[in-house]
C-alpha cells in the first residue's frame, strides 16, 4: 500500500502547531524504558524530538518516516534516520525494541507495519507506543467533514487513519506473531496551542492537498471549522481541548 496521502508535513508548522505530540510522549518514552547500549527502531520518528530522548538514555537509535521532510529535521538534530515507508520494512531482525508514538494511525496498511517490525526485532525484543485509538478526536472530524461538504468538496470517509479499538489493534498484532500485548485506550483531552485552526493547518493540510482544495482556501477552512467546534472544545478561559483518545501498548516477540 502506498504511503497515504493525507500525510504530508510541515515541520516548522509541526514546531509550531503540534510541539504537544512529542511532549505527551514522555509517559510512552518511560514504559519503553531504553537502556544504554540497546539497539531501538523508531518507527515514524518525525522531527525526532523524542528520538533524541531515546539517544539520550544511551540507546543506539535508527529512525524511520515517510517525510523526507521531517528526516532533514531530524537529521539536522545529530540522528540516524531514513525516510523509509513504516508500512513496507526490510529491515535485519537486529533491534532490541520498536517505540512509535502518535505514527502508526497514518499507516493504513496495518499489517504491513506489524510484519516489518516482528521482522526487524530480535528474539524477545518489545515493541512498545502510542497512536491514535477508537473516537480520536471525533468532533474535529465531524466538523471538517461537514465544512468540506457545504462547500462542495469531496468528503471522504474517515479512512485516511487507521483509529483501532482495542480489540482490532491486538488481533492484528496478535497476526504477526506478537505475544503479551498490552493495549488500553486513554482519553487525552489536549492543549491546542494555535486553535482547532491550527490544527488542521498541521494535521488536514496533506488531505485537502491531495484534494485539490487551493492553500487560501484551507486557511478560511480552518477558521470555519475552528467556530463549528466552538461550543464543544473552546474552554471558559479562552483555550481549546481537543477530544483525543490514544491506544498505548506493549507486546514482544517470542523469544
Amino acid at each position: 500500500m502506498a504511503v497515504n496521502s493525507a500525510s504530508r508535513w510541515s515541520p516548522g508548522d509541526y514546531a509550531k502547531n503540534a510541539a504537544f505530540v512529542p511532549a505527551m510522549g514522555a509517559p510512552v518514552v518511560e514504559l519503553l524504558a531504553p537502556q544504554p547500549g540497546e539497539r531501538i527502531l523508531d518507527v515514524g520518528c518525525g522531527d525526532g524530538v523524542l528520538t533524541e530522548k531515546l539517544v539520550a538514555a544511551g540507546a543506539r537509535v535508527f529512525g524511520v518516516d515517510a517525510s523526507p521532510e521531517m528526516i532533514e529535521a531530524a537529521k539536522a538534530r545529530g540522528l540516524d534516520v531514513a525516510v523509509a515507508d513504516g508500512q513496507a520494512l526490510d529491515l535485519p531482525a537486529e533491534y532490541d525494541a520498536a517505540f512509535s508514538n502518535a505514527a502508526l494511525h497514518w499507516m493504513l496498511d496495518k499489517h504491513g507495519v506489524a510484519r516489518g517490525v516482528f521482522a526487524a526485532l530480535k528474539p524477545g525484543g518489545r515493541f512498545v507506543g502510542e497512536m491514535g485509538g477508537e473516537g480520536n478526536v471525533a468532533t474535529i472530524w465531524a466538523a471538517v467533514r461537514e465544512e468540506l461538504a457545504e462547500r462542495g468538496h469531496p468528503v471522504r470517509p474517515q479512512d485516511t487513519h487507521w483509529y483501532p479499538s482495542v480489540e482490532d489493534f491486538t488481533a492484528t498484532y496478535a497476526a504477526a506473531g506478537f505475544t503479551d500485548i498490552e493495549a488500553r485506550l486513554i482519553p487525552r483531552p489536549t492543549p491546542l496551542p494555535t486553535g482547532v485552526a491550527g490544527w488542521v493547518r498541521t494535521f488536514r493540510s496533506g488531505l485537502m492537498d491531495a484534494d485539490g482544495i487551493p492553500e487560501e482556501e484551507q486557511a478560511v477552512i480552518g477558521e470555519a471549522v475552528e467556530r463549528r467546534t466552538e461550543a464543544a472544545l473552546r474552554q471558559p478561559d479562552g483555550g481549546w481541548l481537543a477530544d483525543y483518545v490514544r491506544l498505548r501498548f506493549s507486546m514482544r516477540k517470542p523469544a
